[in-house]
């Protein structure tokens, strides 16, 4: 996901994000710095040292403070953000889980009937294509 444009909107005092998967707002009182009526937000680019994920704001003041696309993703609840982070601490939950188990990996792969290779990427917290099924089969 990268961020394709963004302006400052100071009658609403919020940042409108264009990235790749939609137009989102987030409000500067959200941000450190804020920028305010005696400090102005001054410029507002998409950072590509932060991967073109980001932007960097300038207030007037010389102060600057920048943003992850995903702080604009959490904030506004996008459902596929929050689906991938929801399996990305359930995947966390079930690396403790196993592991105070005490069972086997192979044990645990004979129950799912599944393999080493398979198991291994079910319990991948940056794997976002496994179904919300097997992992709660794992949980189980």
């Amino acid at each position: 996901m990268k961020i394709r444009k963004v302006k400052g909107n100071n009658r609403k005092r919020v940042f409108v994000v264009h990235s790749t998967v939609g137009v989102f707002e987030f409000p500067y009182v959200k941000t450190r710095p804020t920028p305010s009526a005696e400090d102005p937000l001054d410029h507002v680019y998409v950072d590509p040292e932060l991967g073109n994920e980001g932007f960097t704001y300038l207030l007037r003041s010389g102060e600057e403070g920048s943003l992850h696309l995903d702080h604009v993703l959490e904030y506004n609840e996008d459902p596929t953000y929050m689906g991938d982070m929801g399996l990305y601490y359930l995947s966390l939950e079930v690396e403790k889980l196993v592991e105070a188990s005490g069972m086997s990996k192979r044990e645990i792969c004979r129950r799912l009937r599944t393999s080493a290779s398979q198991l291994a990427r079910l319990m991948d917290p940056t794997n976002y294509n496994k179904s919300m099924r097997q992992v709660l089969a794992l949980l189980h």
